[in-house]
């Protein structure tokens, strides 16, 4: 495989949206206020919020799914599902690759759509509470995802409550676990009519002693000339993980770093 086929996979697998960011944004100036409940529109920032330092200590099984985990998907021994295209789900959606989101509101739910392999959540807000007993028996399965519902808090907070998400997801690109039991909060809250900030609060007694506990923050500017119909289309990219493109990484520079060529075997 050629040397350019090879960078455009590594685009395609890692790269940040800061250009077409830039391209999209309009000059910076004084924002007006937020509107009340409404988050409409694609938002734009950093490729990952800014994960916490602070988690707390973990359980025995917490520790156990930890040291289990091997991120780094560009390695051939790792088991990063990044690696091989699976979803992120929940929560490592809402941290990792979130450089372009947005929000679609329509009649009691809310999508939640994000840029990086065009993937999108609903979050009910009708009322309804979500399945109790996931993942377990007489309970419905768990999804990569989970179960959202959502509520206003005030007139500019979106908080969303996330439950039920398959175990095989990670919390983020560092492969921190989640049991089929956790938590997810995020909070989402219009500044003024041009800012977001994200907070994600965790909350996971049998992986982590000391529940809830925030885990990742970011803030997001809202794209520019989404509402401009003389603009032209606003320009983002099909940011996607490609399984046959990824293993064609993989055979061209992860297994080749990761194996002797004299042995043939894995190196330690």
């Amino acid at each position: 495989m050629s040397s350019g086929a090879i960078a455009a996979i590594v685009v395609l697998l890692a790269s940040a949206p800061q250009a077409a960011s830039a391209q999209n944004a309009e000059p910076e100036k004084r924002s007006g206020p937020a509107p009340v409940h409404d988050l409409w529109g694609m938002w734009t920032g950093p490729n990952e919020g800014l994960l916490s330092n602070r988690v707390p200590t973990m359980t025995p099984a917490g520790r156990a799914k930890l040291d289990a985990n091997v991120p780094d998907p560009f390695s051939a021994s790792s088991n990063d599902p990044w690696k091989t295209c699976d979803p992120f789900g929940m929560p490592r959606g809402v941290n990792n690759q979130y450089g372009l989101f947005g929000f679609a509101q329509m009649p009691g739910r809310i999508i939640i759509v994000n840029g990086f392999n065009r993937s999108w959540r609903e979050v009910w807000m009708d009322g309804r509470r979500a399945p109790q007993n996931i993942g377990h028996e007489s309970g419905p399965s768990a999804m990569y995802n989970g179960y959202s519902v959502g509520r206003w808090e005030g007139d500019n907070t979106l908080v969303v409550e996330t439950v039920g998400m398959d175990e095989r997801t990670w919390m983020d690109r560092r492969g921190y676990p989640h049991s089929v039991d956790a938590k997810v909060i995020e909070r989402y809250t219009r500044t003024d009519f041009d800012h977001v900030s994200m907070t994600e609060t965790v909350d996971d007694p049998a992986y982590y002693t000391q529940n809830p506990f925030l885990f990742a923050k970011q803030d997001y500017r809202l794209v520019g000339n989404q509402t401009n119909v003389n603009a032209p289309i606003p320009f983002t990219s099909d940011r996607l993980c490609i399984p046959s493109q990824a293993t064609d990484y993989m055979k061209a520079i992860g297994l080749p770093a990761d194996i002797d060529s004299a042995t043939g075997q894995q190196k330690k």
